[in-house]
């Protein structure tokens, strides 16, 4: 590649193109280990979520000559591995020594984390960014074992939101016009989702744009699709389905496709750039997690609803997603519950089951309120748990039920107290 381009490009990126946060996000205040330590920070997470924002925090917060490089740039695109050894070179010589790199979205380069483990092992420390889940945990797991931390980004969470909208977070003494703003601002969150740049001004073509981005660069050109047409059409599936159960084969029916592998592949495509996430039942046989029927979540509310059909039924489904996402967001791993009954969440970390949830917008229906408490009591007694949590919009409320002989209780828990808490 020609080294005025690369040169061209550098000491453009080197100013930094995106001011500082006027969000304090949580992980900011778990990075100071992370930036001390001498592993390599990989910080991943879909398109438009605020990575390249945290990289530039984290430059700002270590004020020390650096070296950044964003591999977006569309002069970069013939960049090979290669040029990398061309690329320090040409660092070096316009701003001199340094021991700290940060590289956007590194993963556009095929071989990137050989030059990245030659420079660690060097003595440099390095903050890559990434938008394709499964380029790099391969990349990662090959070259890179036990050589870095990894952090996952997703859009606002909903005290974000919160502080973003300057709305009062203390929940501890919500009075009545609190609670109803809180409430209030809950609904707006799981109808605008939580991407930064669509909050400022609210535009749905910026979310149908930010699709187009997504759909076009990390999957019909990364993996060379011959059209969009049949992933559009599962997107839009997907989409207008939140919350659902499906199975390849059903997909494979309704986009006509001959083949079951070829839809799982195509879901993995939308897994691998944080889209959509498929959440298997909970069971200790591989085989029938991998046969059963998969929940489907998107990564955005805000989102699914600019780029899926909706319907007047769907808010229950979006404050389930909202769940998930925070869930995922706290770092645990998710699987649903579907025994003699159902119930939405079995939130597990280290192999350990930690709660059970069921959601749902209220319980003031008496078959509704049967139909949730059930299914969260048929797992509390497969799971052999004591207690329960159900969040709705609005209730509050402690259930005591007796489970084989044991007293247990079932905590149901608006949603914007639960989003709120730890």
């Amino acid at each position: 590649m020609q080294r005025d381009l690369i040169k061209t490009a550098i000491l453009e990126w080197q100013t930094p193109h995106v001011i500082a946060p006027n969000v304090q996000r949580k992980l900011f205040v778990n990075l100071d280990a992370m930036i001390r330590s001498e592993l390599i920070v990989i910080i991943t997470g879909v398109r438009r979520c605020g990575k390249s924002i945290l990289l530039q925090h984290i430059r700002q917060q270590k004020k020390e000559n650096h070296y950044y490089l964003n591999f977006e740039d569309e002069r970069l695109v013939h960049f090979t591995v290669d040029d990398f050894q061309m690329m320090m070179e040409i660092f070096i010589e316009l701003f001199g020594e340094a021991k700290t790199c940060y590289f956007d979205e590194i993963q556009n380069i095929l071989g990137w984390e050989r030059f990245v483990r030659r420079l660690h092992e060097q003595g440099y420390k390095i903050f890559v960014t990434g938008s394709n889940a499964k380029m790099l945990s391969q990349e990662l797991g090959t070259h890179l074992t036990g050589r870095y931390v990894k952090i996952e980004l997703y859009p606002f969470s909903f005290t974000e939101f919160l502080a973003y909208k300057n709305i009062a977070q203390n929940t501890s003494h919500a009075i009545t016009a609190v609670k109803a703003k809180l409430n209030g601002a809950m609904k707006k969150y799981i109808q605008l989702g939580g991407f930064p740049q669509y909050l400022k001004e609210e535009l749905l073509e910026y979310l149908q744009s930010l699709y187009e981005s997504i759909l076009y660069r990390d999957i019909v050109s990364r993996y060379r699709l011959p059209n969009d047409q049949i992933i559009r059409e599962l997107v839009f599936y997907l989409a207008s389905n939140v919350g659902k159960e499906m199975t390849f084969n059903a997909l494979r029916k309704q986009l006509h496709l001959g083949a079951v592998n070829t839809v799982s592949e195509y879901c993995q495509y939308l897994e691998n750039c944080f889209l959509f996430f498929l959440v298997k039942r909970f069971s200790h046989s591989i085989k029938v997690q991998s046969h059963s029927p998969k929940k489907i979540y998107a990564v955005d509310t805000g989102l699914a609803r600019a780029i899926g059909f909706r319907s007047s039924d769907d808010f229950g489904r979006m404050l389930e997603n909202i769940i998930y996402i925070e869930l995922k967001r706290r770092g645990f791993e998710i699987y649903f519950h579907r025994e003699k009954k159902e119930c939405d969440f079995v939130v597990c970390k280290q192999n350990k089951i930690k709660m059970l949830i069921q959601v749902c917008l209220d319980i003031d229906d008496s078959v509704t309120r049967a139909r949730e408490i059930d299914g969260l009591m048929d797992a509390m007694s497969h799971h052999h748990m004591t207690q329960g949590i159900i969040i709705t919009l609005s209730d509050s409320e402690t259930v005591h039920v007796e489970i084989q002989n044991k007293r247990c209780h079932i905590e149901i828990i608006p949603v914007w107290r639960w989003l709120t808490t730890e």
